[in-house]
């Protein structure tokens, strides 16, 4: 087996590969990447029943693999590219071979796939760092999750203008549903589940916006988001409409939180 590990700052994401198959897929959160590194090996071999003689080698990728100075349990141990890894992983989870892979961490990458040709095009410093940001300033909490259910209750048009706020007269290709500015109606008094919503269309919408530039000149139609940020519920309902408005597809694959880590698995050469 073939350990792929994607060590974030505080998240970290193992996945094994075995004769092709991605083997149980976990994630680890703590306060520091070397902690979340090793917690999360030592669970996943320990749930999984692995022997350290069953692993081949360790693939590791992401920003908090620069804290990893050592051989992880005296393993073999490999630091990949992160962004050749996204595209490896999407490519893998979608079997397509001409994509932008949009990988939503702390911040956000573009990597354009054709073929074996993956490099990073561009990156947008928007992400989950700043949902969780703007969180605790406007809505005094750092966790994602409250802010996701509390997001569950609120009405977009609360807090976002819209197309049919400011005209009465369609315009080509936009529907009065699609959004004009973004917080263009927040007040001091919006209700928090109105301000929970509009802060992750803000982040999400940016975000799947920036795709649509980078995809611009490519003839790329097809375009894969991936990453932590997936996991939100208003995901797809946020980014799905793109489709229409642009004319692309978008994919997020089952295994969107994972790819990094399947990716690193598979920049493995036997």
């Amino acid at each position: 087996m073939v350990i792929g590990i994607d060590v974030g700052i505080s998240t970290t994401k193992i996945v094994g590969l075995k004769d092709g198959k991605v083997i149980s897929p976990m994630r680890i959160r703590a306060t520091d990447p070397v902690t979340s590194l090793y917690g999360a090996f030592g669970k996943y071999l320990y749930d999984n029943k692995i022997e350290l003689s069953d692993v081949k080698k360790v693939m590791l990728t992401g920003a908090g693999s620069a804290y990893v100075k050592e051989p992880i349990y005296g393993l073999p141990t490999e630091k990949v590219d992160e962004f050749l890894s996204n595209g490896l992983g999407a490519r893998y989870e979608t079997g397509l071979q001409e994509m932008i892979v949009v990988s939503m961490g702390t911040g956000t990458s573009y990597v354009k796939c054709q073929g074996d040709d993956i490099r990073n095009i561009c990156g947008l410093a928007m992400g989950g760092g700043t949902l969780q940001g703007l969180s605790r300033m406007m809505l005094k909490t750092s966790d994602i999750k409250y802010v996701a259910q509390l997001a569950e209750k609120g009405n977009e048009s609360n807090v976002n203008l819209l197309i049919g706020d400011i005209t009465q007269m369609p315009l080509p290709g936009l529907p009065p549903s699609a959004t004009a500015s973004l917080l263009g109606k927040a007040q001091s008094n919006t209700a928090p589940e109105d301000m929970a919503l509009g802060i992750i269309f803000m982040v999400l919408q940016t975000i799947g916006s920036s795709a649509i530039f980078a995809s611009i000149g490519t003839g790329i139609k097809d375009i894969v988001f991936i990453g932590n940020l997936t996991l939100l519920p208003q995901c797809r309902k946020i980014l799905m409409p793109f489709e229409e408005l642009y004319g692309v597809r978008i994919t997020i694959p089952e295994c969107a939180e994972f790819c990094t880590a399947i990716g690193a698995a598979l920049c493995h050469k036997p």
